[in-house]
């Protein structure tokens, strides 16, 4: 598989899980069930559509960082800070609590150092699988995995998080043949986070007996849904992906299926997944019915080619415009769209 179609498949896999799982943001499993049904899901936040949130806008950001500065960790991370408060300022719907202080930290002034704030939520993970696809080898990796983290969360259960979601992506550029039971028994013990190392070690477990990514939430106490901590989020997301390593579709759904955060969920599992098989294991009728603007699935196929292109040894290539103009009118209906929905969740079935 070509780095081009494993940068894609990270990309359109994160944008495409990310607008399956949107419609049931915040529900519990039990609601969404009862509102949305069972699989097999397709997206359809609007006219038969689906729309991308910030879990996927934070991914398209670190991909044109990663362009403008070629890995170059100071510069990726004055870029991307960049990025944050244009993204910011186009009035985005339903940023994180610690996305929302960090950004206005940045554009008061504060250093991208000194910007984060004290939260173990998942918005780091959600955008580090391609940083795992694009760091030229585990050093590289991990400082830019912090870079990107703690412009947001300064707490290192965030880090640790965000760090093995990328390292789980990268695992086919690697040429490592090992499946990802064998991925994660590997990577469980070099685990800083405690915490996150039980979680992880509780993965492997329940996938060594077969248990169903359902089976396994349940037995974590995560039978409503899967919140926005990070050690709910990454372990989900990795159980979902190591469960059907080689069905896209199908770990997306479980994925969403868990209820709770399901967009961010969805949209990590999505990424490592499509990280792993490449673009061409998307379902067609997800890529199709994916309608985001400005940022269209070929813009996205446009950032891929640039970031398979990116090279220290080259001049710096231009990344696709983010339309930053453009971005507001598309905000501002994405969020009727939200309210609406909202309003639609205070009917029955309950």
């Amino acid at each position: 598989m070509d780095r081009y179609s494993t940068i894609l498949g990270c990309i359109l896999g994160t944008a495409v899980a990310d607008s399956v799982g949107l419609k049931r943001e915040g529900l519990s499993k039990q609601r969404a069930r009862r509102l949305y049904g069972e699989p097999p899901l397709k997206q359809n936040l609007i006219w038969g559509r689906g729309l991308c949130s910030d879990d996927t806008e934070h991914t398209l950001m670190v991909g044109r960082a990663l362009v403008i500065s070629q890995g170059d960790v100071t510069q990726f991370e004055k870029q991307f800070a960049r990025e944050l408060k244009r993204w910011f300022l186009c009035v985005p719907a339903g940023v994180g609590f610690a996305t929302l202080r960090a950004c206005l930290k940045l554009l008061v002034g504060f250093h991208p150092e000194r910007s984060g704030v004290n939260s173990a939520g998942n918005g780091p993970a959600m955008r580090s699988a391609l940083l795992g696809l694009c760091a030229d080898n585990e050093e590289h990796l991990s400082d830019l995995v912090c870079s990107s983290t703690r412009m947001t969360h300064v707490d290192s259960r965030a880090e640790a998080g965000a760090l093995l979601i990328a390292r789980a992506a990268r695992l086919t550029t690697q040429g490592n043949a090992s499946n990802p039971l064998e991925f994660l028994q590997s990577v469980v013990t070099t685990l800083k986070n405690e915490e996150l190392q039980q979680s992880i070690q509780n993965v492997i477990q329940h996938l060594a007996a077969g248990a169903s990514p359902e089976s396994y939430a349940e037995t974590q106490g995560w039978g409503k849904g899967i919140s926005g901590y990070v050690n709910q989020t990454v372990p989900a997301a990795l159980y979902c992906w190591a469960y059907s390593p080689d069905d896209f579709r199908q770990s997306v759904e479980n994925a969403v299926m868990l209820g709770g955060d399901t967009d961010s969920v969805a949209a990590i599992t999505g990424a490592v997944s499509g990280a792993n098989l490449g673009a061409d294991a998307i379902p067609t009728e997800w890529r199709e019915r994916l309608m985001e603007w400005p940022r269209t699935n070929t813009w996205m196929e446009l950032l891929a080619t640039r970031l398979s292109e990116r090279s220290p040894s080259t001049e710096p290539l231009k990344p696709p415009s983010m339309y930053w103009l453009a971005t507001i009118p598309r905000n501002l209906l994405f969020a009727s769209i939200v309210l609406t929905l909202g309003f639609r969740r205070l009917l029955p079935p309950y």
